[in-house]
């Protein structure tokens, strides 16, 4: 069997003041075809179980371009037509294949494409032709369009929200789509739109207990796979919003009958489902009163991993204006302050103005006297699956009694050595501030006896009804009435 696989994945915040351009794919994640390093990263699932089970099966294996982008603002034309057109040319300089795997994210936006995802896969189509099995590994956080469905045959989500399940999901791909190529499975699907746009936290209930209940479905009475695509609400196109994606065996009545029923249920939860988020010194007053510590407050409004710019104060000049001490805040995307910070030294007191460059959405700068505590060039975090995950040269600075994380390449807090190995002690800390939605939790929750989602201002803000949507469509709760 002849396997060709690839990827070209980012998510698209609409609301983001910074473009995605061709650099932003380099600082990620941009690996040429044939060039694809011995680990997995986070948007190559399909093509590292390609090679799993192809070595398995003795399948010839043809990789194509891998490249993945941190979250930002709409991704410029330039960007998206060059890679998109180099991942193609892999294609089809590979055919004949049998079988095509791509590492997709499903919510990106560039200009004059409202939906990449499906115009890759149409494009894919026409080159490949009808008989020929194409599979895409999806983030649940995609807007699942009809052009996505249509030309593909099967399209997968991670289950995990955080995203711990990207392998595993990876694997059910290739699997399904090795038995569709041998004639032993037909996947027909269903998706029904839930008119909702909701936050679907698995690490608690009752999220956690839906997606057990979808996954013991797998595998019986002719389901081949469940998807639930949350959405991704600070993307501003027509598909966004929640689904439920259905495959079954030869059956589409049955297929549809069940993402009905999937989806009704999932409705039904809609305001269970619903973070609390406090505002800022309400966060910090919980924070505080909590007995014992660490308590981790979630700066999503700030998350880079949505799009943000991750360099926001409004949570730490809130701590230094009220005196709070022993807590640790990171990472503050600072690539000057860093650079400062490197140039002074471990030991140098200096002052630093940190923070709040990219827009008004950052906040004001903070101009402080920091100690510098620790650097570490090129540092290297642990992220979700375990893939490692970029930082750039990063620094430990102290200002206040607080611990400030700079890094210099754009991410999100989702390994616990983002502090760690910097010399961070974070058990002994009472507040830590990650910039992070949710993808912090599979590491920090080990740590932490509390965990608050705080409401701050940002480009990720969870108060969805003061965005500008112009081209969803609407009503969709909660934007509007149930």
């Amino acid at each position: 069997m002849r396997v060709f696989s690839a990827s070209l994945a980012t998510e698209t915040n609409t609301f983001a003041p910074m473009p995605t351009g061709l650099a932003s794919f380099r600082d990620r994640g941009y690996f040429p075809a044939g060039q694809h390093p011995d680990q997995m990263t986070f948007f190559s699932g399909p093509l590292w179980a390609a090679r799993l089970r192809g070595k398995e099966r003795g399948w010839t294996l043809l990789e194509g371009m891998v490249a993945g982008a941190q979250p930002s603002g709409t991704t410029t034309r330039h960007a998206y037509e060059t890679l998109r057109e180099e991942l193609l040319a892999d294609l089809r300089a590979a055919l004949p294949v049998d079988m095509v795997l791509l590492g997709l994210h499903g919510a990106m936006v560039a200009d004059g494409y409202d939906d990449c995802e499906g115009d890759l896969l149409q494009r894919v189509r026409a080159i490949v032709g009808p008989d020929v099995v194409i599979g895409a590994e999806l983030d649940p956080h995609c807007h699942l369009s009809p052009a996505m469905t249509t030309h593909a045959d099967l399209l997968i989500a991670f289950k995990e929200y955080p995203h711990t399940d990207v392998l595993e999901r990876a694997i059910e791909l290739v699997d399904l789509c090795a038995a569709k190529v041998e004639g032993k499975i037909r996947p027909v699907p269903a998706v029904v739109d839930c008119g909702m746009i909701v936050t679907v936290h698995t690490s608690r209930q009752p999220a956690r207990g839906f997606v057990d209940r979808i996954q013991a479905l797998e595998g019986h009475n002719g389901v081949l796979s469940i998807s639930i695509a949350h959405g991704f609400s600070w993307g501003d196109v027509p598909e966004m919003g929640t689904r439920v994606l259905v495959y079954t065996d030869g059956d589409a009545t049955a297929a549809q009958t069940l993402a009905r029923r999937l989806a009704d249920e999932l409705i039904d939860m809609r305001e269970a489902l619903d973070v609390p988020y406090p505002r800022i010194d309400a966060a910090l007053d919980e924070a505080l009163a909590f007995d014992g510590g660490p308590v981790v407050l979630a700066d999503g409004a700030d998350n880079p991993g949505g799009g943000a710019a991750g360099d926001s104060t409004f949570i730490l000049r809130r701590m230094i204006e009220r005196g709070i001490v022993n807590a640790a805040i990171g990472p503050m995307w600072d690539p000057i302050a860093a650079r400062i910070a490197f140039e002074a030294g471990v030991g140098a007191r200096l002052p630093l103005r940190i923070g709040g460059k990219i827009s008004p959405l950052s906040g004001e700068p903070l101009d402080l006297d920091c100690t510098v505590k620790a650097l570490m060039p090129d540092m290297v975090m642990t992220g979700l699956a375990n893939a490692p995950m970029q930082m750039g040269d990063s620094a430990l600075v102290e200002a206040n009694g607080i611990d400030i994380v700079l890094i210099t390449l754009r991410n999100q807090a989702m390994g616990t050595d983002l502090f760690t190995q910097l010399g961070c002690d974070l058990a002994a800390k009472k507040i830590i501030v990650v910039k992070s939605s949710q993808h912090f939790y599979a590491s920090f929750a080990k740590i932490a006896r509390h965990v608050i989602y705080a409401g701050a201002p940002g480009a990720v803000t969870l108060d969805l009804r003061t965005l500008p949507y112009r081209k969803v469509h609407r009503p969709k709760w909660p934007l509007d009435p149930a």
